[in-house]
């Protein structure tokens, strides 16, 4: 199994360039998992308590426009 110190290992190895293009995957692998997380979220209903709660303040002008 490869360990979070092996990989912090790695990539203090890694040249300028090859720093670069870890940081785009890393970037866009972290939010491809948020997005997943989300969407499993939102079938599993976890976010309808926010939904409602943010519904009721709007109906109730419980908001701040900035």
């Amino acid at each position: 199994m490869i360990t979070a110190e092996f990989v912090e290992n790695a990539v203090r190895q890694l040249s300028s360039e090859e720093l670069v293009k870890f940081r785009q995957w890393y970037a866009e692998f972290d939010a491809d998992l948020w997005d997943a997380q989300i969407e499993a979220d939102a079938a599993a209903g976890k976010l309808y308590a926010l939904a409602a709660e943010a519904l009721a303040d709007y109906h109730n002008h419980r908001y701040q426009i900035k």
